[in-house]
């Protein structure tokens, strides 16, 4: 996650730092949020992408990705859990790394 562009570090820092105000991407945005999307989105196993896609990208029920895949259910859903988690500590990762403060040239400097 630390090799990140700098098109798509200013566009976290923009998605962190606006906090009001609703305004609609840039062409440009867009094709960065969905590369951040992927990256993020690999951090997973092929199975809990999947799934994920399929519930929130597609809106599909439980039932029907069940359907699709051969899975139970139960299987489905525990995967779209695990899948949901590890995206949210990726991007808290992202994001405290983000909110670290450079430390240039402060060697010595510690107690």
């Amino acid at each position: 996650m630390s090799d990140l562009t700098e098109d798509e570090n200013k566009w976290l820092d923009q998605q962190v730092s606006e906090v009001a105000g609703v305004r609609q991407p840039t062409v440009e945005e867009s094709f960065i949020a969905a590369d951040l999307a992927d990256r993020v989105l690999n951090v997973l196993p092929p199975e809990d992408q999947l799934a994920l896609m399929m519930i929130d990208g597609e809106d599909a029920s439980v039932k029907e990705v069940a359907e699709a895949t051969g899975w139970s259910e139960s299987k489905v859903k525990v995967r779209a859990f695990r899948a949901r988690k590890k995206i949210r500590e990726a991007m808290e990762k992202l994001l405290s790394h983000k909110k670290q403060p450079q430390m240039g040239g402060a060697i010595g400097n510690e107690r």
